[in-house]
């Protein structure tokens, strides 16, 4: 596979600024190499300040040459980048999109025979440890093509799933951060009923679950496992597991990633 040198953003917001920050700080990908078409000239500003990429309130300076297309607009802000752009990528142009929802057979209608990746990305991205989930059409299949996942690897963690699985990344990964956000305010919440200062809490509370979800991470082993270590008999821990198990918690974030997970079936249906 030809490897991608130079790569056009089409949207500069929260998650593209994220996208450039793992391209440019921790890729080490060459600025020079990356531009930006945002509608905001003091966003523009901003991320060329940021990162040194070029970027503009138009993509017609850099649609045509560049060797990959990021798609990083809002849904609703799909259509009309479409129309501006998708006659005037080159024949080869890998095409990357970010925009939530979208499958694959939209995308090909608009760029017929281009190799497309769609990606899920997830919040935490904009400090580097985000979850991306890719798939690939038969076009970029067909040429390996490597460079969503070199990416979205730069912003966290990177995995490749069928499109059929896409529904279950959204309401996992995808709306995670949310869960994930709940769970830290209500240990926070704990923490000052049982006599702690709430920033101390709430530091404590964020703190546990980033050293936890890093421990299951770096060890590989199952978080069975690891809870058992830290639960010794007629100790603290097992009695706040026991109260969890009683009050439902685990059933309750089965059921909430099904529930997302529904949830994006339906507003699929409705695209």
């Amino acid at each position: 596979m030809e490897k991608v040198q130079s790569i056009g953003f089409i949207g500069g917001g929260m998650m593209a600024g994220a996208i450039l920050d793992g391209m440019v700080n921790r890729m080490k990908k060459n600025p020079t190499e990356i531009f930006v078409s945002e509608r905001r000239q003091e966003r523009c500003d901003e991320l060329h300040d940021m990162y040194g990429v070029s970027a503009s309130t138009s993509a017609d300076s850099f649609i045509g040459n560049v060797d990959a297309v990021l798609l990083a607009v809002k849904p609703q802000a799909l259509d009309a980048a479409l129309d501006e752009i998708a006659s005037k990528v080159k024949s080869d142009a890998r095409i990357i999109s970010i925009v939530a929802g979208v499958p694959l057979a939209r995308l090909e209608k608009a760029f017929p025979g281009h190799p497309i990746v769609r990606v899920m990305p997830n919040t935490p991205l904009s400090v580097g440890e985000g979850m991306s989930a890719y798939t690939f059409n038969d076009a970029a299949e067909a040429v390996k093509d490597t460079t969503a996942e070199e990416i979205f690897s730069s912003c966290g963690k990177a995995v490749k799933v069928a499109e059929s699985l896409m529904d279950a990344v959204t309401g996992l990964s995808g709306s995670g951060p949310a869960y994930a956000f709940l769970m830290i305010d209500a240990l926070s919440d704990g923490g000052v009923m049982a006599g702690l200062p709430r920033d101390y809490a709430r530091i404590m509370a964020a703190q546990t679950l980033l050293g936890a979800a890093k421990m299951v991470l770096e060890t590989e082993k199952h978080p069975d496992a690891l809870r058992d270590a830290v639960t010794s008999p007629a100790g603290t821990t097992i009695a706040g597991v026991r109260v969890m198990e009683q009050q439902g918690v685990r059933g309750a974030l089965i059921d909430a990633v099904m529930a997302a997970t529904r949830r994006s079936e339906e507003l699929g249906k409705l695209k």
